[in-house]
């Protein structure tokens, strides 16, 4: 889930609760006052000891505290630095910016956020996790932490909550039992087990002596009530004896209690039956699973594929299997952390982890492939079922990464070029580009596998080198990717290579030598009918031209390329192509025709989630609106572009809304803080390794005192990127502000602030009960951006809800009639 706005109202990516939450009330309101006070909190214990379940309450109770929401970041299965910023950096919707550690993106994306940030599941990776902690913590005065782990992350600042265990009844008879923690947790898990059949009270001290074997372990306690289906209190309590005089038999140095929860998990184990127990190791393999997959990749001869519908819902009745929801129309299901690492030991010992983990490789291999077929396959198909495959490879993400883990650490180099090959169109609209290249170069690295698979390889790398803006490494690799995939007669990939280096040479100003390739291109999709890679040529032909002064042809070739993509109905290749028509129509001065193309594309990506591009268009929109004299229209586009950027992290981004902003200051007279701006986005674009923009700032401006705007240039240079947003958002603000109010008026309602025209007409329109949507289709402005609107509403008259918008218009307009009628 992508990151909100700081604008927006807070947000969550948590997870529903699968069953009520028993307990623990004072733990969590002592954890809450922690959290208040201290932005780093461990919560540590042994496994099973529901670490996990108390930080997610505590994350939904404390949603209040932090206006940019509570985000959730699950590393049982990351192995590396890399892969913990990059889970995280996903959750918060921070995308990758080139020549750039993405831990860096991310620290400057959330300089200025209040959020509470859940890591969960620490310990394997533990100073991997502290150092980005340290770096958050340091960087980011605003952004708390709660980490979940069996040891401590030893941070300066961190404390750390030892998690006991549920209470247990004490030892004597006049005590009543019920009241314990434990026992009502056992008395909920086992009336969910069986709903129909009631403990009486006098079985409640059989149930407090099941939980003091258990230790209040929760885990424990959840295994053994499951059981109440099938078994008297009587005989979990003495089967419980008979497993626990074994205790000896596990892991002799392990902590007691660690003992005696898998002591527990043996007795669980070991009364499933027998399809149960092959189902439940074979899980192992996977971060997370739905029907169908766990049907293709574990069933054979001793589990047939009928019974694992079944085995799975016992599993689940048992408190083994965790179900997480739905998605995409499929139901998912995990392993609980602790379950997970003994199902693996069983799968060991069992002898089928080969097996299990090469099914799991070829059924990702199927996925993949799917996906990169589908990405660039001609007519035939239409965009949602394109873009279907891609939300499946998203919810299967976790298990792909963790086959690639696999494949390198068992040198199965053919497996894992295939994937990375396959994986990137995932990896490009994704915004993984540093984690696409990490694999592709491991395994290129390996120097094994066929020349033509290591050639699609490489020149899927130049592509990724290329969205990095690493243009050298893009040529050397795209070429090298070029001449195997030549020698072995791939065409489609000889396409893409010359498409990718055409780029790169009108980066570096060859253009003569990128318009041979893209002449290479068309000749070559047109003999074998590629219409995809026929028109990415096209439109780099468009950006050629353009390049070379020649407007009126670039717009043709542009034309031509959207009637390609268009075609085949590819919205992701007509949204790209689109932006780059707009701005040619721009610089032609065809505003009408540059408004249709950036308003097309805005709404495809939109719908994509690809938040550069987005950015882009809102930009293009907020320019458009600026010179047809729409300031306020393009004060919100542009507005909301800024914010969008800077919130995920896009330093160029957030320069080209400055810019853009600080044009239209300057339009209306206001040089000062126009040059501040300018002068914070040349820096801001120096520091990211971009040039400088091609028309020198200020222009048109040779009336100005020169000494003055250079010395406002310079102290905009000094402002850092927040600083600068800032007074970017105070500029839009002010200028939509009335520059004077009519002799005697005053605030509405008194000695409220003054809310801005376009506060106002939204102010209004709410007053007529639409909804954000509505209003943003009467305005012809973002949802998003009416939402940043009714926020500000909000604070200035001191309300929390549209109601008291919609009650305070209705006392205006009250007061307005009077007013006439007197």
């Amino acid at each position: 889930m992508a990151m909100a706005l700081h604008t927006a109202p807070a947000r969550q990516n948590l997870p529903l609760e699968p069953n009520s939450f028993v307990g623990r009330e004072r733990d969590l309101s002592d954890l809450l006052r922690l959290l208040q006070v201290n932005r780093a909190v461990t919560l540590c214990g042994v496994g099973g000891i529901g670490k996990t379940r108390l930080a997610l309450r505590v994350a939904a109770h404390a949603t209040s505290m932090f206006t940019d929401g509570v985000w959730l970041v699950e590393l049982a299965d990351a192995r590396s630095r890399k892969g913990i910023v990059a889970r995280v950096a996903t959750v918060l919707g921070v995308t990758e910016e080139s020549h750039r550690d993405l831990a860096d993106t991310l620290a400057d994306a959330l300089r200025r956020r209040r959020l509470l940030l859940v890591l969960d599941n620490c310990e394997h990776l533990i100073e991997h996790v502290a150092a980005l902690s340290r770096s958050l913590l340091d960087g980011c005065p605003s952004v708390t932490l709660l980490l979940t782990s069996r040891e401590p992350a030893r941070i300066c600042g961190e404390v750390v909550w030892r998690v006991p265990p549920l209470t247990v009844p004490p030892r004597h008879e006049d005590d009543d039992p019920g009241g314990s923690e434990a026992v009502r947790l056992f008395v909920a898990r086992a009336h969910a087990a069986a709903p129909h059949r009631r403990l009486a009270p006098e079985q409640l001290d059989t149930v407090a002596d099941i939980c003091r074997r258990l230790d209040g372990i929760p885990l424990g306690i959840e295994l053994a009530a499951a059981r109440v289906r099938l078994l008297s209190l009587t005989q979990i309590a003495d089967r419980l004896d008979g497993r626990f005089q074994l205790l000896t038999a596990g892991e002799r140095g392990a902590p007691a209690r660690q003992r005696t929860l898998r002591a527990v998990i043996d007795w669980s184990h070991d009364l499933l039956s027998e399809p149960e127990r092959i189902l439940l190791r074979r899980l192992a393999v996977f971060t997370s699973w739905h029907l169908e997959l766990a049907e293709r990749v574990c069933a054979d001869a001793l589990l047939p594929e009928g019974e694992i519908l079944d085995a799975i819902s016992s599993l689940v009745d048992r408190s083994l299997v965790v179900l997480t929801g739905e998605y995409q129309g499929r139901v998912r299901y995990r392993l609980l952390d602790t379950i997970r690492e003994y199902a693996a030991e069983r799968l060991d010992e069992a002898g089928e982890r080969p097996a299990l983990e090469g099914r799991l490789r070829d059924q990702m291999l199927v996925l993949a492939e799917e996906l990169s077929a589908n990405a660039v396959r001609g007519h035939g198909i239409a965009w949602p079922d394109r873009f279907q495959v891609w939300y499946r490879v998203l919810a299967e993400y976790d298990n792909v990464r963790a086959v690639l883990g696999r494949c390198a650490e068992r040198g199965d180099t053919e497996s894992g070029l295939r994937l990375c090959v396959a994986m990137r169109p995932f990896w490009m609209a994704s915004g993984h580009f540093t984690e696409g290249a990490f694999w592709t170069d491991r395994f290129l690295a390996a120097g094994l596998g066929d020349d033509a698979l290591r050639g699609q390889a490489m020149v899927r790398r130049a592509e990724l080198a290329w969205d990095q803006r690493d243009h050298r490494h893009a040529a050397e690799i795209g070429e090298c990717g070029l001449r195997l995939c030549r020698a072995a007669g791939d065409t489609a990939s000889v396409a893409l290579a010359l498409n990718i280096l055409a780029m790169v040479d009108l980066r570096a100003g060859e253009l003569d030598r990128a318009a041979g390739r893209l002449a290479e291109v068309l000749e070559l999709t047109d003999s074998v009918g590629d219409p995809w890679n026929e028109g990415i040529a096209r439109g780099t032909l468009g950006a050629l031209a353009a390049q070379r002064g020649e407007l009126a042809a670039a717009s043709e070739h542009y034309d031509e390329a959207l009637v390609t993509l268009r075609g085949i109905d590819h919205r992701w290749g007509v949204g790209r192509t689109l932006i780059g028509q707009g701005m040619v129509a721009e610089a032609q001065g065809d505003l009408f025709g540059a408004d249709r193309c950036y308003r097309e594309a805005l709404d495809i990506q939109r719908g994509i989630g690809a938040t550069p591009e987005l950015a882009r268009c809102l930009a293009g929109v907020g320019r458009i609106a600026a010179r047809q004299g729409a300031t306020a229209q393009a004060y919100d586009y542009l507005s909301e572009s800024l914010l969008l950027s800077h919130g995920t992290g896009q330093r160029l981004g957030v320069a080209r809304g400055l810019t853009a902003i600080a044009r239209i200051a300057a339009a209306e007279g206001d040089l000062e803080e126009a040059c501040h701006l300018a002068g914070a986005a040349a820096a801001i674009r120096e520091r990211a390794g971009a040039p400088g923009l091609v028309t020198p700032w200020p222009a048109g401006h040779a009336a100005a005192d020169p000494d003055a705007l250079a010395g406002w240039l310079e102290e905009g240079r000094g402002l850092d990127l927040d600083a600068a947003v800032a007074m970017a958002l105070r500029v839009t603000e002010s200028r939509q502000r009335p520059r004077s109010r009519p002799a005697g008026g005053r605030p509405p309602g008194g000695a409220r602030p003054v809310l801005t025209p376009r506060e106002h007409e939204i102010a209004l329109l709410i007053g007529e009960r639409m909804s954000n949507r509505l209003i943003a289709e009467r305005l012809f402005i973002s949802p998003t951006t009416v939402a940043r609107h009714i926020a500000n509403i909000h604070t200035k008259l001191g309300f929390n809800s549209r109601t008291q918008i919609a009650a305070w218009v209705s006392e205006q307009n009250g007061r307005h009639g009077q007013a006439v009628r007197s």
